[in-house]
């Protein structure tokens, strides 16, 4: 049993399920942030990267195929970045990911006010894709990722999976039902990143998206497993 799942009052939609639905909802609104006021870049979506880096040069888009790479290269830093971090500094809680994924939209915006550049360019779209490897670390058990937040086609496909072994008889709703909430979250976040989308332009979505990851890292810190366990508990206390 994790630390996550120690200060559950649920056995479903425990801290580590609510957790991880907030998390997925905002790398849905990160990443329709990054999306819809930039030229067109996936910062959650290295599958989508990873064609465009060789069909880029295929069709002759050889800056198209070069941004490509320069994302997958900084969605992976992110990673190794976090879980370095991990390793030596924070353990078992989102908070850390949290918190360096708002230190890189941090830079983005930075770096955008710098540069005075009416759009979202690549510089700035690197540092989100670094925010959201780094965000993806946000679970990991027995040194692995156990719930990657913007891997939706996995989610989907695990979700798939579990409801036909619930409705085979091998299984329960909850073989399906976390993936469910998970996808949904991750949609809704791309919906409401959408919606701000109408009505702030240009590089102004960083300072939305920079926001948000702000107060989700506060949230992250406020349900942090290892303080709630070590708050002293009075009668009637629960777990936010």
């Amino acid at each position: 049993m994790t630390p996550l799942e120690d200060v559950s009052p649920s056995p479903f939609w425990d801290l580590e399920m609510r957790l991880s639905s907030v998390l997925s909802i905002l790398a849905g609104y990160i990443g329709a942030a990054a999306y819809t006021h930039s030229a067109g870049y996936f910062v959650t979506f290295m599958t989508g990267n990873t064609e465009r880096a060789i069909i880029g040069n295929f069709s002759g888009d050889h800056t198209l195929a070069g941004g490509a790479i320069m994302l997958i290269v900084s969605f992976l830093l992110g990673v190794f970045i976090a879980s370095l971090c991990r390793r030596f500094w924070w353990h078992n809680h989102p908070h850390g990911a949290t918190m360096l994924t708002t230190f890189a939209l941090l830079c983005a915006v930075v770096s955008d006010d710098i540069l005075g550049e009416r759009g979202i360019g690549l510089l700035q779209i690197l540092f989100v894709a670094f925010g959201m490897g780094a965000l993806n670390t946000s679970f990991v058990k027995n040194g692995e990722v156990s719930i990657p937040v913007s891997y939706v086609t996995g989610t989907l496909v695990k979700f798939a999976q579990g409801l036909e072994r619930h409705l085979a008889g091998g299984g329960n709703a909850r073989d399906w039902l976390g993936y469910a909430v998970q996808y949904t979250s991750f949609a809704l976040g791309a919906f409401i990143g959408g919606l701000i989308s109408l009505v702030v332009d240009g590089s102004n979505m960083l300072d939305a998206a920079l926001a948000g990851s702000a107060i989700v890292a506060a949230y992250t810190w406020w349900v942090d497993p290892r303080w709630v366990r070590h708050k002293p508990k009075r009668r009637g206390d629960g777990v936010a």
